[in-house]
C-alpha cells in the first residue's frame, strides 16, 4: 500500500516538474502594461497633421469656387494645324478647315474686385471672342490686356460695369513645402466649379512643355487631380490663397494620370504686375548659358559640389559678364536663397524686372565669392520697354547691343547697333546675319537700341525699309524690304 502511495506522489510530482518547464520554456507569459494618464491628457490621432483637417479643405473651397472662372474662346481656324503639347489637355479648339468659329475652353481666376483675371496664354491665344461664366452663371465679354508666352500667363478682364467680384489674393509661392495639401478648382471636362485635393509633390520642375526660347518653366508639381478645361483654374492651399495657375498635366492620354503642374504664384503675379503697367513683360537676364550640377557633370568637371547652377557660357558684354562671373562657375545661391537647378534660378529672375540687382553667390575654385549682378533685358540694357516700344524690334526677331570703342576702331565708325542673336522675324527672313552692325535705316542714324525701333516705327508703308551696316568681315552692306 505503501509502495501505491509513493508511485502516486512521485507521479504527481513529475507531472507538476513537466507543467513547470513547459510554462517556463515553450509558453510566453502574456503581460499587460497599464500607465496612468495625466490630468491634462488629450487623446490625438497619430496621423493628425495641424491644418489638413476636413473643415480646412471646406473653407478653401468656398472660398476659392467663386473666384475661379469659366473662360470660353471662339477661334478661326482657317486651315490644320498642328497641335501644341497642350491641346490634348486642355481643351483647345480643333482646327477647321472650312473657317468655321471652333469653341474652347478653359479656366481662370479672378484676382481684383473689378474684373482683372489671370489665365494661361494657351487658353485664349488668337480668340476672336472671349466669354467668362462666373460661378453664379453670370456671363460676360472679356478684353486681352496681355499675354506672356514664355511664362504660358495671360491677363484679361470684363466689364468696367462689375465692379464687386469675389477674388483670390496671391500667397508666396516660395513658403509652400512639398508634402503641403493643396486644391486644384477650374472647369474639367465642362464641370464647372469642380474642386480636387492633393498635396505638393515637387517644386522647380521643368517639362519641356513651353516651345518658347526664352521660356520659364519651375512648376509647382502636384498629384491633385487636373483635366481637360481646369487649364489657366486655382492651384490654392488650405487657407484659400492662390499658389499656383494649373497649366499641364503629364499624360499619354490626354487625361489626368498622376501629376498635374501649375506656374508658382510669385512669377505669375510679377508678369500680371507687368501686363497691366506696361502692356509687355519686363523680362530680366543675367546673361549666361547655364545647365544643372548632376553627380555625372561634377565628376567630369572636379566640381567641388554635385548641386547648383553650372555657367557653361556668358552673353558678350552681358550683365554677369560686366559683374565678374566667368564660365565654369556654379552658382549657389541668389540674395542668400540657395538655388540647386536651373530652374530655381529662372523662376528667381523671372519675378524681376531689368535695372534691378541681385547677389549672386558663386562657386569658383573652391570658395564662394559674391557677384552683384545688374539685370538687363533682352536688348542688353536696363530700359523697361512698354507695348508700343516693342513691335518693330519684336518683329525684327533678334538681341541687340550698342558698339563698343574697339569695335567703333576696328570698323571704323563712329557709332552703329551689333546683333547679337538672330531668331525668327525679319533678320532671319532677309539673311541678315549675326554680327552686323547696323548704322543706318532710311538714312537716319542708328546710335542705340531705341534709334532701331523709332525709325522702324515713324517709317511710311508704302516706303521699303533699308538697313544700311556692316559685316563681320568689314564689308558695308544693305538689305531692303517691305514692311
Amino acid at each position: 500500500m505503501k509502495n501505491i502511495a509513493k508511485l502516486i506522489l512521485v507521479s504527481t510530482l513529475g507531472g507538476i516538474i513537466s507543467l513547470g518547464a513547459y510554462k517556463m520554456f515553450f509558453e510566453k507569459p502574456e503581460v499587460r502594461t497599464y500607465f496612468e494618464a495625466p490630468a491634462n491628457y488629450q487623446p490625438k490621432q497619430t496621423n493628425y497633421v495641424p491644418g489638413t483637417a476636413p473643415e480646412d479643405f471646406v473653407m478653401a473651397a468656398e472660398k476659392s469656387v467663386h473666384s475661379v472662372v469659366h473662360v470660353k474662346t471662339a477661334v478661326v481656324a482657317n486651315m490644320p494645324q498642328v497641335q501644341s503639347p497642350f491641346d490634348l489637355f486642355f481643351g483647345m479648339p480643333k482646327a477647321a478647315p472650312d473657317g468655321r468659329l471652333q469653341l474652347g475652353t478653359g479656366s481662370g481666376v479672378i484676382i481684383s474686385k473689378d474684373g482683372y483675371i489671370v489665365t494661361n496664354n494657351h487658353v485664349i491665344e488668337n480668340a476672336e471672342e472671349i466669354l467668362v461664366g462666373l460661378n453664379s452663371g453670370e456671363e460676360y465679354r472679356a478684353e486681352v490686356i496681355g499675354t506672356d508666352p514664355t511664362t504660358d500667363i495671360a491677363l484679361i478682364k470684363i466689364s468696367d460695369e462689375v465692379d464687386r467680384l469675389p477674388y483670390l489674393d496671391f500667397s508666396n509661392s516660395d513658403n509652400i513645402k512639398v508634402g503641403e495639401w493643396v486644391l486644384a478648382v477650374g472647369n474639367p471636362f465642362n464641370l464647372t466649379s469642380t474642386v480636387t485635393a492633393g498635396i505638393v509633390s515637387a517644386k522647380a520642375r521643368s517639362i519641356g512643355i513651353i516651345n518658347e526660347r526664352a521660356a520659364i518653366e519651375s512648376f509647382i508639381q502636384t498629384d491633385a487631380a487636373v483635366n481637360p478645361g481646369n487649364s489657366g483654374g486655382a492651384l490654392v492651399n488650405t487657407k484659400g490663397e492662390l499658389v499656383g495657375i494649373n497649366s499641364a498635366i503629364s499624360t499619354r492620354t490626354g487625361s489626368f494620370e498622376g501629376y498635374s503642374f501649375a506656374v508658382p504664384s510669385n512669377l505669375a503675379k510679377k508678369v500680371v504686375a507687368d501686363l497691366k503697367e506696361y502692356g509687355t513683360v519686363q523680362r530680366a537676364f543675367i546673361g549666361v548659358n547655364i545647365s544643372d550640377v548632376n553627380q555625372s557633370l561634377a565628376d567630369e568637371l572636379d566640381l567641388d559640389v554635385n548641386s547648383g547652377v553650372y555657367v557653361a557660357g556668358l552673353s558678350e558684354n552681358g550683365a554677369a559678364a560686366d559683374a565678374g562671373l566667368m564660365k565654369g562657375d556654379v552658382i549657389v545661391a541668389i540674395n542668400n536663397r540657395k538655388v540647386s537647378k536651373s530652374a530655381e534660378l529662372q523662376e528667381i529672375i523671372g519675378a524681376k524686372r531689368p535695372g534691378e540687382k541681385v547677389k549672386l553667390s558663386v562657386l569658383r575654385e573652391g570658395d564662394t565669392e559674391d557677384f552683384e549682378v545688374t539685370l538687363r533685358n533682352v536688348n542688353g540694357t536696363t530700359k523697361r520697354i512698354r507695348k508700343e516700344d516693342l513691335e518693330f524690334l519684336t518683329l525684327l526677331g533678334g538681341s541687340f547691343r550698342e558698339i563698343n570703342d574697339k569695335e567703333k576702331r576696328a570698323y571704323r565708325i563712329p557709332y552703329g547697333v551689333k546683333i547679337t542673336e538672330v531668331n525668327s522675324g525679319i533678320l532671319a527672313d532677309q539673311d541678315i546675319p549675326e554680327g552686323f552692325i547696323i548704322t543706318q535705316i532710311n538714312q537716319k542714324p542708328i546710335k542705340n537700341i531705341e534709334d532701331i525701333n523709332e525709325a522702324g516705327m515713324n517709317l511710311p508703308k508704302e516706303k521699303p525699309v533699308i538697313i544700311f551696316g556692316v559685316l563681320p568681315n568689314g564689308r558695308e552692306k544693305y538689305f531692303a524690304f517691305g514692311f
